[in-house]
């Protein structure tokens, strides 16, 4: 190896640890400040190590451990069911585009650029799910409005493009059906494509909070994102409304890092099962789309 491409690499690599480094101190930061005390972080401001460690935030947040846990539950049950059933329409979707003697393609492939276009607005959504569905209160409504988006699917059709034709035929003729073909092909062929969509749809759901706000109004069916919500505005509405005489301490910037803890921590761990297929995924999808 010469000189010059040992240099080369090197100064790729000391960018990408710089990269890394900057990555990653803004999330040291933020476990750290939830661990802080809230005085200590106004007199020397965010600090990787603690200057004076508090659990004051952890233990307002986990006052009520049962209505965070049911919170849990909630988030995973929609993150888990929303993401399988997700993956299955839209790979069923971008199956169908994919393949050239499928007759309704044009018009299919219509509807799913158009909807990226233009939306039929929060109004008739809303609706839709409330009147026709009759949805409001029920975890159906944090799962059915994003069933289907538009851009996986087309990245999932990208995918399934590249597939050889002769490949699909020759299982055609050994008698093999469509769903077959989808199942026991197409699929294993794309995991870096499902790997990646997928992740995209996990953290979609797990960090979803709107629809909540709009369709939930019973408690014990918040999900987590809306519940960490809810009590970041109660605490600012306190704050902002004190009561006379009341000589209560409130926790204040420890708790909002607190809450991203405990909202973004059990996430991370699906992102390291599937990282080996996300760059796979991305630059086929996007190199080729």
């Amino acid at each position: 190896m010469s000189r010059k491409t040992e240099w080369g690499r090197g100064l790729v690599h000391l960018t990408l640890l710089l990269l890394a480094v900057v990555c990653i101190v803004p999330l040291l930061l933020v476990v750290s400040a939830s661990f802080s005390d809230e005085t200590a972080i106004a007199e020397y401001g965010y600090t990787i190590i603690p200057k004076s460690i508090s659990l004051y935030a952890y233990r307002y947040i986990l006052s009520n451990p049962s209505q965070i846990f049911s919170a849990y539950e909630v988030t995973i049950i929609v993150t888990i069911v929303g993401t399988a059933l997700s993956l299955l329409i839209s790979s069923c979707l971008a199956y169908a585009l994919s393949r050239r003697d499928f007759a309704y393609r044009r018009g299919f492939a219509f509807f799913i650029y158009f909807t990226m276009l233009f939306n039929g607005g929060l109004v008739p959504s809303y609706m839709l799910v409330t009147q026709t569905l009759h949805l409001k209160n029920s975890l159906g409504s944090l799962i059915l409005p994003y069933l289907i988006v538009p851009w996986f699917v087309l990245l999932l059709r990208t995918y399934f493009s590249e597939i050889p034709e002769p490949l699909l035929e020759s299982a055609k003729l050994e008698g093999a059906g469509e769903l077959r073909i989808l199942w026991n092909i197409v699929l294993p062929l794309s995991l870096p494509a499902i790997a990646t969509v997928g992740l995209f749809i996990i953290l979609m759901y797990w960090n979803d909070w709107y629809l909540a706000l709009l369709y939930l109004d019973d408690s014990h069916k918040f999900p987590l994102q809306y519940l960490l919500y809810t009590i970041m505005q109660n605490l600012s509405a306190i704050k902002a409304n004190p009561m006379p005489g009341m000589a209560i301490h409130l926790p204040g910037e420890n708790t909002r890092m607190a809450i991203a803890v405990l909202a973004t921590g059990p996430i991370l761990f699906v992102f390291l099962f599937v990282q080996r297929y996300f760059v796979a995924g991305l630059k086929v999808g996007a190199v080729k789309g």
